[in-house]
């Protein structure tokens, strides 16, 4: 009997099932590590039998505030991402505008800076402008890589909105404002949502920007809140593990939704 194409066997789900495990190990010991009393973890079992929540106590008591400012810088830099990708990403695909093909190599160039020459360079202009340890300052920092890939991603996808659905609104009397508004904007549901999930994640993983432009402890993010915390409390690795915990949970529930966007963009564009 003729294998259907795309399936493999027994050999093949056993190695899915290995790697995957692999993978989600760090993930296991992390959570485990966290629910073991203070102190115990490397002694501690492959399966917490008597969860000890403490170490979410502490988590929670040191680096709640670090936690909320991640997510302010976050959201923050996604919101303010998108607001000027998705204007430009349009402008980009449905305009005919000299030098687009070198706006856009420029703007993939950006995607190849290393981080470090970003930081030092913003270092000396937050200095000047009063910008250093605070919440604009990082905002601004990340969206200087978020910005460059939701145009990416806007741009791809609006490429492939069919030009007579944009006709079609201007023979209804739109302008261009209101058809970017009340047409590209909502096709672009799925593309907007990928892009600025994946821009909230760029911000809320960034420990480079934060360790450079933030000197002291009114704004620190939970990246560096955790970095830190590793030096003053080795001898509670499950409140370290614990704040880790806490601080993947937003990007995995991200991610999740995520998933489902990008797949009905997919599915939406193979429909077209």
């Amino acid at each position: 009997m003729k294998r259907p194409p795309g399936r493999g066997g027994p050999l093949s789900t056993l190695v899915g099932i290995v790697l995957l495990a692999l993978m989600l190990f760090p993930v296991y010991w992390m959570v485990n590590a966290s629910l073991q009393p203070a102190g115990n973890t490397l002694r501690g079992g492959w399966f917490p039998l008597h969860p000890d929540l403490s170490g979410y106590a502490t988590a929670l008591r040191d680096q709640g505030r670090n936690l909320v400012t991640s997510l302010v810088v976050a959201l923050g830099s996604a919101l303010l991402s998108l607001a000027l990708a998705a204007p430009a990403a349009h402008a980009l695909a449905r305009f005919r505008l000299r030098g687009t093909k070198v706006v856009l190599l420029g703007i993939l160039t950006t995607q190849a800076v290393p981080s470090i020459v970003v930081a030092d360079a913003l270092y000396g202009a937050y200095n000047d402008l009063g910008l250093l340890n605070s919440h604009l300052g990082l905002v601004l920092a990340d969206s200087t890589a978020g910005v460059p890939f939701a145009i990416v991603v806007l741009h791809s996808f609006m490429r492939s909105i069919p030009e007579e659905v944009i006709e079609a609104a201007r023979m209804d009397g739109a302008g261009r404002l209101r058809v970017f508004r009340c047409v590209v904007l909502p096709l672009s549901r799925n593309a907007l949502i990928t892009a600025g999930v994946f821009t909230f994640l760029l911000a809320w993983s960034d420990f480079l920007f934060a360790l450079t432009l933030t000197t002291t402890d009114t704004v620190r993010p939970i990246t560096l809140g955790v970095y830190q915390y590793l030096g003053a409390h080795t001898n509670h690795w499950n409140a370290v593990m614990a704040t880790a915990v806490m601080a993947s949970v937003p990007a995995a529930v991200l991610l999740v939704v995520a998933q489902r966007h990008v797949t009905g963009s997919v599915a939406g564009a193979a429909d077209k």
